[in-house]
Order: structure tokens, then C-alpha cells, then sequence
């Protein structure tokens, strides 16, 4: 009788990234970093920066051209890291010609965008994720563990917002012009806080929304941060909001309050997420106090007594996490359970916000 084969080993997943940015950054660094990945392309307009990336991680294909990049560089997994504007054609593209996909938050610009995504990925039957990185903090996954112990009991109300005292992100370039990015500091950061919340909360349906948009510093120029200029166009027009604020219904009676700004007259940045149970409350913050630069609290009662619990968080996952998630998807070998259907509901949500605060009415979804 003769003994069976060893197997081989599979083969690496062949990789690339689009845009260099800092989250494409953050791509780059965690496929590179990764023995099971072979980072073999990345695209960028830049060429110092196809240069200097491509140097420090011995990439072999450079490309400015990305369409050129996904028809040569034999992808099995790309990451999208560009303007909002861009990643609904690059997607689509990618995922038609067989690559999975993770692209970076938000989804898309609109709903409509983010289901055209979606459904490309169910008719190429390949993995779309959008990169949802602080779900992959250690106190979000702490209290995540808490949340799913029972400690809180039902999940009834919760309040989730994302507060800057300055941090316009670009003022006169693609962030704050509405074709190109699709909303203002709800879109860009809000997004995150909302994932969270919903993500913490288990992941009800949002059945309405009721919302309210300012603009009061970035028309005057004011609240910029410098992050994300690429190209300032002078004169460009603040087309978005740099406060949102949102009252969420939620499927079986529960609400959610999120708010998110890019400039106020606040002591300091500040993001939290607290939520309300029948058996106990808790709450993670992170921004106020630089030498407490995250705080997690649950409130609760112990043989009749209260008591308040600090759970130990864990290290933070962020965008390498992300990255490592969206390539268990694809080694799961189940592309119709990843198809970026609860990415899309997010952006339904915020689609549903932005129409609440043009028509000064609550929208149902």
C-alpha cells in the first residue's frame, strides 16, 4: 500500500492596492506583512510615492494607470484606498474582471452606487468588504465580549458620535465637495461611529431617521486640519456639512442618537459610544484625556448592589485587522455571505440622513 501524497502548500494570494494615501498606507503595510499574501502591484498617480512604497516592500508592479494594474497583475485581492468618487468604478471593474475586493470607507457616495457594488459582486461571485477599521479597536471588541454575555440584558437606547474641535479634512479638495465624496463629516467619520453602534448593538435594522446638517465653519475657511490636501483648489466651494446630527429608529422599538462634526466649539476631540440595557449600561470614549486615551465602563448590579466594572481592552486591531478579516472572507470560499450586503445598509442609513435633513422630516427606510 502506498502512502497518499503529501500536499502542497496553497499558493500565496497574489495582491495589489489602489491609492497611496494613509489608508492605502495601512494596506500595503498589512499585505506585505503577511506570509500567506503576495503583494505583487500597487497604483497610485503619485510616482514618488509608487517609488517609495514599492522600494520599501520590494513590490514589482508600479502602475499609474490602475486599469492597466488589474489587467496584468493577475490579482487575486485588491484594495481600494482612493476618493469616495472612485471606488464604485474600480470595484465594479475589479470584481468583473474575477479580483475580490476591499475598498475603504464609505462604501460609495450614495446607496444606489454602494448596490450596484453589491450586485456586481453577486454576479462575479467574489468577495466584496469594505474596510470598517475602528470596529477593530480593543475596547470596541471588549465591549463587543461584554455585550454578548447578557450583562446589559436588552439593548433598548444607545448614543454614538464622532466630535472634532478643528479637523476639516481638506478644505477645497475632494472631501468637501459633494459629487466627489457624497456628504460631509457624517459621511466620512460618522460612518465609523454609526458601524460601531450598530455593530455593538447586534446589528438591528435603522427603520427612520431624523436628521439635521450645519455648515458654519468650513464656508468661512475655517476647522481645516491639512489632513487628506492633495490637491487645494482655491476657491472651491464648501459644498457639505461639517455637523450632522441624527435620531435613529430602530427595528424592535430601540433608538440610537449619533452625531459627528469635523469643527465645533468643544474643549477637545472626543468619540464615545454608550449604550442602555435593561440590566446595565456601558460605555467606551477615547480623545479627551491624552493620558487616558481610552476609557471603557459598565454600570451595572451585583447581588442587588451596584456596581461599576472596568473590562480590560485589548490591543487594537485597526486597518491590519480589517485586511486580515476580508482575507478570511476569501478563504472561506463563501462569496455570496461577504458581498458588501451590510456595508450597503450602512449607506442606506446615511442616504436616509442626509434626505431627513433636506426635507426637515423624518424618512423612513
Amino acid at each position: 500500500m502506498t502512502s497518499a501524497a503529501p500536499q502542497s502548500a496553497p499558493r500565496p494570494l497574489r495582491a495589489g492596492v489602489i491609492g497611496l494615501g494613509w489608508a492605502g498606507q495601512q494596506h500595503v503595510a498589512a499585505y506585505a506583512a503577511d506570509p500567506a499574501v503576495e503583494l505583487v502591484a500597487i497604483s497610485a498617480m503619485e510616482e514618488h510615492l509608487l517609488a517609495q512604497f514599492g522600494d520599501e516592500h520590494d513590490v514589482p508592479g508600479r502602475y499609474q494607470d490602475w486599469k492597466q494594474m488589474i489587467a496584468e497583475a493577475e490579482l487575486d485581492v485588491v484594495s481600494i484606498a482612493t476618493p469616495t468618487f472612485l471606488h464604485e468604478p474600480m470595484a465594479i471593474h475589479a470584481l468583473e474582471a474575477g479580483v475580490n475586493v476591499l475598498t475603504e470607507k464609505p462604501m460609495a457616495q450614495t446607496g444606489e452606487a454602494a448596490a450596484r457594488m453589491v450586485a456586481a459582486a453577486q454576479k462575479a461571485g467574489k468577495v466584496l468588504d469594505v474596510s470598517f477599521n475602528h470596529r477593530q479597536r480593543g475596547d470596541v471588541t471588549a465591549l463587543k465580549d461584554v455585550v454578548d454575555s447578557g450583562v446589559l440584558g436588552k439593548l433598548y437606547y444607545a448614543k454614538t458620535g464622532w466630535i472634532r474641535r478643528q479637523g476639516i479634512p481638506g478644505l477645497g479638495t475632494w472631501f468637501t465637495k459633494a459629487e466627489s465624496s457624497g456628504g460631509g463629516a457624517m459621511m466620512d467619520i460618522g460612518i465609523h461611529m454609526l458601524d460601531m453602534a450598530l455593530h455593538l448593538m447586534g446589528e438591528p435594522a435603522v427603520t427612520a431617521a431624523s436628521a439635521s446638517t450645519h455648515a458654519e465653519f468650513g464656508p468661512l475657511g475655517r476647522g481645516g486640519s491639512g489632513f487628506g490636501i492633495s490637491q487645494v483648489e482655491d476657491g472651491a466651494p464648501f459644498e457639505v456639512e461639517d455637523l450632522a446630527t441624527a435620531f435613529l429608529r430602530l427595528e424592535g422599538g430601540g433608538t440610537l442618537l449619533l452625531e459627528s462634526s469635523w469643527a465645533q466649539w468643544i474643549p477637545h476631540d472626543l468619540c464615545y459610544v454608550t449604550l442602555y440595557g435593561a440590566d446595565g449600561g456601558a460605555t467606551i470614549e477615547w480623545g479627551g484625556d491624552p493620558a487616558d486615551p481610552r476609557k471603557i465602563t459598565v454600570w451595572t448590579e451585583v447581588a442587588g448592589f451596584p456596581a461599576e466594572l472596568t473590562p480590560a481592552a485589548g490591543e487594537d486591531g485597526r486597518h491590519a485587522a480589517a485586511v486580515a478579516g476580508f482575507l478570511q472572507k476569501v478563504a472561506s470560499g463563501e462569496p455570496g455571505a461577504h458581498d458588501g450586503s451590510l456595508a450597503l445598509r450602512r449607506a442606506r442609513v446615511i442616504d436616509a440622513c442626509y434626505a431627513s435633513a433636506k426635507a426637515g422630516a423624518e424618512v423612513s427606510l
